[in-house]
């Protein structure tokens, strides 16, 4: 199928009327976000029943209208390990495009590889393998050549065909409700992420204590303010090592500031001023929002019954075809453990994952049985890939449902 390279306004209001029509359609983008707060957005790759289009971002004027587009249509969107493309939506126009399906999400549910790559994710399941070769290269050039607009097309080309054979297996599972509830939750992770600040995932916080966390946080915000302002990567204004080094250092003397060592010994006396108030807010900020809350200690019991059960989460996921790293961890497992034994503070009272949704149908009801002394584990092959088997306490033998 030929393509059209929309390079004007004109263009772009021409294409999007015609996606009225499109019950489906595919997309990819290519970024930068090497240099920039917010990854650069350099080419959009549009697919329909009938259409392959590509964006230039630089050259058709403002892309708000295609982004509108996407969110209020009655269309399928096409993705795969959309993060970047739903974002550049929500900050176009405050909206995710409509009806998303992920096919990286739905391989998940079919397969046992998560997350797993658009080539590897196209060669299983349509026996297709699209074409390399410009991985690296930088979309912000123009003029872009045949090979790069082709190899950005590769992208697209194959998510159409990949929703049909997806779809059709997912409904012959029943399993199309797992992938909407899953679409939903992972849209509401990214719209968190992006509305609340994430200070604690700087690297390094260990055992700093809630004093500490409070100066952390306050530098956290600087840094995003001031990289947001400059339109840089936060990691160009303060390395998180840096953060963590001034909070335990405790100290609003900006000479103290300058002399941490790997500090900027270019950073402007305004700038050092400004490290040093938000050291002394962390220093004067109440703690009551920064303290974690007091959990009890789990009895060491609880560490051998989440060894004891862990394996099941993988066997559960292998007879029924879905992956692993999709319905849960190790972890996820211990947490469903101590809510359901009753002990306090156990993820905050709330119930953990494997006790919602689509895990709690195929996983934690099974894990919850298992507790319960209603169901055991035995050993029924161990030549197997399946080896494991579930039988009801004095009953017949379970045997799960591979489809």
């Amino acid at each position: 199928m030929s393509h059209e390279t929309i390079t004007s306004p004109a263009q772009l209001a021409d294409f999007c009327r015609r996606l009225a029509d499109a019950d489906r359609i595919g997309i990819d983008t290519e970024f930068v976000s090497e240099d920039t707060f917010r990854p650069e957005l350099c080419l959009v790759q549009v697919a329909t029943r009938n259409e392959l289009a590509v964006i230039d971002p630089y050259r058709a004027g403002d892309l708000t209208p295609f982004w509108k587009h996407l969110a209020a249509g009655k269309h399928t969107t096409i993705v795969h390990a959309a993060r970047e493309e739903v974002s550049f939506a929500l900050t176009a126009c405050g909206q995710p495009p409509a009806n998303l399906f992920d096919t990286q999400l739905a391989a998940g549910f079919c397969s046992a590889e998560y997350p797993a790559s658009y080539g590897s994710v196209v060669a299983k399941f349509l026996s297709a393998r699209p074409s390399k070769g410009e991985q690296r290269t930088d979309w912000r050039r123009r003029p872009l050549s045949s090979e790069q607009i082709e190899y950005a097309l590769e992208d697209v080309r194959y998510l159409l065909p990949l929703h049909e054979t997806l779809s059709r297996k997912l409904k012959h599972l029943h399993r199309l409700e797992w992938l909407a509830d899953e679409m939903h939750r992972w849209l509401s992770d990214l719209q968190d992420s992006r509305d609340n600040p994430r200070w604690r995932r700087v690297s390094g916080l260990g055992n700093l204590s809630p004093r500490n966390l409070a100066i952390v946080r306050e530098i956290w915000m600087w840094r995003r303010q001031e990289a947001e302002r400059r339109d840089v990567p936060p990691r160009r204004i303060l390395r998180d090592d840096l953060i963590v080094e001034l909070a335990k250092r405790k100290s609003d003397n900006v000479e103290r500031i300058r002399d941490v060592r790997g500090m900027h010994r270019g950073m402007k006396p305004e700038m050092l001023q400004q490290l040093a108030a938000c050291v002394r807010r962390g220093l004067d900020a109440p703690l009551a929002d920064i303290k974690l809350p007091a959990h009890e200690a789990m009895p060491s019991q609880l560490n051998l019954l989440g060894q004891f059960l862990s394996p099941a989460l993988s066997s559960i996921c292998r007879n029924a075809n879905v992956a692993m790293s999709l319905a849960g961890t190790a972890t996820d497992v211990r947490d469903l453990i101590a809510y359901r034994l009753g002990f306090a503070g156990a993820n905050n009272g709330e119930p953990p994952l494997l006790a919602n949704g689509w895990r709690a149908e195929l996983v934690g009801h099974l894990i919850e049985e298992l507790l319960a002394g209603r169901k055991s584990i035995r050993i029924e092959d161990p030549l197997s890939e399946h080896p494991l088997a579930f039988d009801p306490v004095g009953g017949d033998e379970t045997i799960i449902d591979e489809e």
